[in-house]
């Protein structure tokens, strides 16, 4: 099989992948889980800015000196993601883990906005 030689992809031209995620929910907050395979912990880069969370991670493909690439597939080694907060969420408490290419993200609901319940006097 021939094919053309082709230049390596320039990363500042090449599109922005959205990372897949899953968001649940519960009475105490928020956990979300971002699948950012390849993608090294110094390269992740997770913030909340006023109501929004953003996520965003780079992948370092390393390219072999006095190599000319033939076939390029994998173009955008780069992701990101934002997403809209609720009010009832507490941003300065959220924490993080990072492990296996997964983003594990919590974040609790301010304490007002949790559930609580009502005791019923009965007279």
């Amino acid at each position: 099989m021939s094919e053309t030689k082709i230049a390596p992809p320039d990363r500042a031209q090449s599109p922005i992948l959205p990372p897949p995620v899953d968001v649940f929910e519960d009475d105490c907050g928020i956990t979300l889980y971002a699948d950012m395979p390849g993608v090294p912990k110094e390269k992740l880069h997770v913030r909340i800015d006023a109501e929004a969370l953003v996520i965003e991670g780079e992948i370092d493909f390393p390219i072999v000196k006095d190599m000319e690439a033939s076939h390029v597939e994998v173009q955008s080694p780069r992701f990101q993601r934002t997403f809209s907060l609720g009010k009832e969420l507490d941003g300065e408490k959220a924490q993080a883990e990072f492990r296996n290419g997964v983003l594990k993200l919590r974040i609790p609901k301010l304490e007002q906005a949790k559930p609580r319940k009502i005791e019923v006097r009965i007279d």
